[in-house]
């Protein structure tokens, strides 16, 4: 079957042009826009709303901006009243997606997947509206293949249009093996798109290959074939490389909203455009108005903090962790409360192993203690987060100590 040719009512109702204008809001690819208008004008003249589906693998317990994008352009959807369905990928998670990789990705057992999946779902549905959303996991029918059906599905693709893909062609010409399973995972996700009747589906830029291949598959089934919608990969706070916590430069949504803030206070600026594009539903006014060259980027971010802390965290938490970030960090000043703790004065203007500060002040039974709170990332130290047991600080009297919510001092010397 093949998919409905725009009219042109659809392109002239007011109400089309008007969803579309939102939902083309930080889009990366649409296949197609045509094709995405009739689906549009149908469902105002059928009041039947279209299914969109988004698939995530649960490979981890926790989300980070970059994972948002396409669970902000999920919401969208609900907003203007279609049917958000989330795929929670139980069984392609033990599977292993290789987008982006240049080698297989681990294949997880059922219990860690079980386990990720209810933490998953909890963060998404900060995003979601949990009583219009519709829960699926793929395991309802790819686990209940039996051979020759999945025998059927292996053969209703080829090995030189699996060599399509990007991240396949460059390992092949690189010598970088391409294990058999990797192929079959974009056949699973396209079965998932025809499992549920996908009018539309969402991913990231790098997923393009895997939503057309459920395009193919639709139509081979005699369905309607689905829009395919792409968000751009979110940029991590090195400005270099796609958010990533293999990486390290991600923003976590579980993150306190001080943590949030002093992070989104640290992005280049060159990157402010896109977060606030991508990450807030300023409006383009806004936006212009932000990014101003008579604006101080210091206040731009400020704004981008707040409404990103605003939507994990609420309006209250998000004016504080401003507030607090400006007090801090900005005037360069200390809550009054903090107690000065003393060090040796044959410490001061050197450089300490962070591990020897931390035992110092007498907060841990033990360096195993006081090191892993340096391998968790919990200590401040000034405007500094430390990283790892083998961090390195100079102490030169001021500078406030922070680990966690627990710990707080100014460092003073005798």
């Amino acid at each position: 079957m093949t998919a409905p040719e725009p009219t042109s009512s659809a392109t002239k109702d007011p109400r089309v042009a008007e969803q579309l204008a939102l939902l083309q809001r930080g889009v990366h690819d649409l296949i197609s826009l045509g094709e995405l208008e009739a689906s549009l004008l149908r469902s105002l003249k059928t009041g039947k709303p279209l299914r969109v589906k988004l698939g995530v693998d649960p490979t981890s317990a926790s989300l980070h901006l970059g994972f948002t994008l396409g669970l902000r352009k999920l919401r969208q959807f609900q907003d203007l009243g279609h049917q958000a369905v989330l795929i929670i990928g139980d069984a392609t998670a033990m599977v292993g997606d290789p987008t982006g990789r240049n080698k297989a990705r681990p294949r997880l057992d059922a219990a860690t997947v079980d386990a990720n999946a209810r933490h998953y779902l909890d963060q998404a549905c900060r995003i979601l509206q949990r009583d219009k959303l519709e829960v699926r996991h793929n395991g309802e029918w790819l686990k209940a293949l039996d051979f020759n059906r999945f025998i059927e599905l292996a053969s209703r693709s080829t090995v030189a249009r699996m060599l399509e893909r990007d991240d396949f062609q460059k390992r092949w010409k690189e010598g970088t093996p391409i294990q058999l399973h990797e192929f079959l995972y974009p056949l699973l996700q396209g079965q998932d798109s025809v499992a549920v009747e996908a009018d539309v589906e969402l991913g990231g830029r790098d997923q393009l290959f895997n939503l057309l291949v459920g395009r193919d598959l639709q139509q081979q089934n005699g369905q309607v074939p689905q829009v395919c919608m792409t968000t751009p990969l979110l940029l991590g706070l090195d400005g270099v490389r796609k958010m990533s916590k293999s990486h390290d430069n991600h923003i976590g949504i579980d993150e306190n909203a001080d943590e949030i803030m002093l992070k989104v206070m640290r992005i280049n600026d060159g990157m402010l455009r896109d977060w606030m594009i991508l990450l807030t539903r300023f409006d383009v006014t806004r936006i212009e108005q932000l990014l101003d060259a008579g604006t101080n980027p210091r206040d731009a971010k400020l704004e981008l903090g707040r409404a990103i802390v605003a939507d994990y965290h609420g309006a209250d938490a998000a004016d504080a962790a401003a507030e607090g970030w400006l007090r801090r960090v900005s005037r360069k000043e200390t809550d009054e409360s903090v107690q000065d703790l003393v060090f040796p004065a044959a410490w001061k203007d050197q450089d300490m192993a962070a591990l020897d500060v931390l035992m110092h002040t007498g907060w841990f039974a033990s360096k195993g203690d006081a090191r892993r709170q340096l391998e968790q990332k919990a200590v401040n130290f000034g405007t500094k987060r430390l990283s790892g047991h083998q961090a390195r600080v100079v102490l030169r009297g001021g500078e406030i100590l922070r680990v966690g919510r627990q710990h707080t001092v100014k460092v003073a010397f005798s």
